[in-house]
């Protein structure tokens, strides 16, 4: 059993490290804290992590969050779940205010130029990464075509799109088990793997309303203070209102929100533009912990662009810090009141069928972000008609990432490079 002070100097550095995504966050889990250091037992990181599956928001933050509150209680479980998020979120910061503050630079501007193909190669390669896990029968690819269509066609909102994936899992995997799976856990422990660890709280009516209490009252009275601030039509308000709905429904990673995020805030709330949208996303590509940093990209632009009656980086600091804290304060409710129940969730596989139908509802939606984004990309808003240069670089970046397995940041360090070029061609 560590000490705490040994545990939070882990969480920093797990701050620091975790590149790669869920799958490669999750790894470095496993291996330093399951296998290396053996403070979890194989069998009940399994567990947690099939909870944190369920859950919507980031699950590699979630399942951080979950391990050091199972270690040292709820202290454990802030610091680990805020350390996640902490150092990517200050480094994004930064680079929300060099894109912002140098726009006008032309070799600067080549550079986020030179990202958008980038991100056009990697939504492209998350589509057919998740639909080869998830679209394993007739039915699935259906609510995936349907999924698409509805948000493409017809406008209709993400969460009504998740809602009735979910409700489709629930109701097949009860008629059609077969059309409708329970998805596939990610392991099951070896006998007398377990290590004793410190008696979890009861799940109690007591315990739940304290966890819901306090988180609901740290979440919302943020916004409660900004709005007697700045006013209740002001866009540090509105955007955590919005973002505090996008993280429930944050259901199969950073890319299944995005859509959403796209729909409201580009095209309803006008905070950003598409192409702005896509220099976020690649920027989030760059640094550590979850990818639905993002979302704070989003935010800083936003009151960047939205300051009433401060400065532009005085908006964009409050969009930015509102973002971050109703994107993941819900995770560490969620996490907190759902713990004790861990080992019971795998025995309800209806849950997992639930999830399945979303997972390949969220293929459809983001073929429609890669849609929308690569149309906005070819046929740029500024005129000048279809952009060969993006076209041909984003295929090029998708075949060197599919075929010959090149990490990201190595693709999109030499897409960004390519873009300088441009500059002085």
């Amino acid at each position: 059993m560590p000490s705490f002070r040994e545990a939070l100097r882990f969480w920093l550095k797990l701050g620091l490290i975790s590149f790669g995504g869920p799958a490669g966050q999750i790894a470095i889990m496993h291996r330093e804290l399951v296998e290396k250091r053996r403070w979890i037992g194989a069998g009940h990181f399994l567990h947690a992590l099939n909870f944190c599956m369920l859950l919507p928001g980031p699950e590699a933050q979630q399942l951080a969050t979950y391990l050091g509150w199972r270690l040292h209680g709820w202290r454990g479980g802030v610091a680990a779940g805020a350390l996640f998020v902490l150092p990517s979120a200050l480094l994004l910061f930064g680079l929300g205010w060099l894109y912002m503050a140098g726009a006008h630079l032309p070799w600067l501007a080549a550079i986020f130029y030179g990202l958008i193909p980038a991100v056009i190669a990697v939504i492209a390669e998350a589509v057919l990464r998740i639909g080869g896990k998830t679209m394993h029968s007739p039915s699935l690819w259906v609510i995936a075509v349907l999924s698409f269509v509805a948000i493409y066609f017809f406008n209709i909102s993400f969460v009504l799109i998740i809602l009735a994936a979910a409700l489709c899992g629930a109701l097949g995997h009860r008629w059609f088990p077969g059309q409708f799976p329970a998805g596939k856990s990610h392991g099951k422990a070896q006998a007398g793997d377990e290590l004793i660890l410190p008696p979890a709280p009861k799940a109690s009516w007591a315990r739940s309303l304290k966890v819901i209490s306090l988180c609901l009252s740290l979440w919302f009275l943020p916004i409660v203070a900004l709005g007697v601030w700045l006013g209740w039509g002001s866009a540090p308000v509105a955007q955590g209102l919005f973002f505090s709905k996008a993280a429930l429904v944050t259901f199969g990673g950073a890319y299944a929100v995005l859509p959403y995020v796209a729909q409201q805030a580009v095209e309803h709330h006008q905070w950003l533009t598409h192409s702005q949208m896509m220099a976020g996303l690649a920027l989030a590509e760059t640094t550590p912990g979850p990818l639905i940093i993002v979302l704070e990209f989003v935010g800083f632009v936003g009151g960047w662009r939205n300051p009433g009656n401060l400065s532009p980086l005085g908006g964009a600091s409050l969009g930015a810090a509102i973002t971050v804290w109703t994107t993941f304060i819900p995770s560490f409710l969620m996490v907190f009141l759902g713990a004790p129940f861990v080992e019971g969730l795998r025995h309800m596989p209806q849950l997992g069928a639930c999830l399945t139908a979303i997972t390949a509802a969220v293929v459809g939606v983001i073929l429609n972000l890669g849609v929308k984004f690569s149309t906005h990309a070819l046929w740029p808003e500024t005129g000048g008609g279809f952009d060969v240069f993006v076209a041909v670089t984003a295929c090029a970046a998708f075949l060197v990432m599919k075929l010959f397995k090149v990490p990201f940041t190595a693709v999109l360090a030499a897409c960004a490079l390519l873009g300088l070029a441009t500059a002085f061609v």
